[in-house]
């Protein structure tokens, strides 16, 4: 069976976030682009970091809060993302998914980012490769 790569289902079409980019602007990002989460990259795209829905829910609640000033995304970023290659197999990719890992992978080459991938597409391409009739069979009343 081939196996697609990450290359195969990344998406190579959203902005990365810079380091130095207000809260708000990172969380309307990931609303306009449907994602749960977006690689923090430097000038020449090297991921430096990883910010999430949940990182941003937080600070931004503390921050309403106590009225601190507008955080930005150096603050909240999680500085160890998870990277995958873009010719890592999807199936490979997908059976070291558990639980508590990132919903969204940096896709780096040459140390440079070049995409995301989302569980999501891993998902929809694992069922696309499906064996056989991709159609359920339901049994029905007479085929007791």
């Amino acid at each position: 069976m081939h196996s697609p790569r990450v290359s195969d289902v990344m998406w190579n079409h959203i902005e990365p976030i810079r380091c130095g980019t207000a809260l708000t602007d990172v969380v309307r990002a990931l609303l306009d682009n449907h994602v749960t989460g977006l690689p923090v990259v430097d000038g020449q795209r090297r991921v430096l970091g990883f910010v999430s829905e949940q990182d941003c829910i937080h600070t931004l609640l503390v921050s309403n809060y106590h009225c601190e000033g507008e955080p930005v995304v150096d603050d909240v970023m999680f500085r160890q993302p998870i990277t995958v290659a873009p010719d890592l197999s999807v199936v490979d990719l997908a059976q070291n998914l558990g639980a508590g890992k990132p919903k969204v992978y940096p896709v780096v080459d040459h140390g440079r980012l070049v995409g995301i991938v989302t569980r999501t597409a891993i998902l929809a391409e694992l069922a696309r490769m499906g064996c056989g009739d991709s159609q359920p069979r339901y049994a029905s009343a007479d085929e007791d």
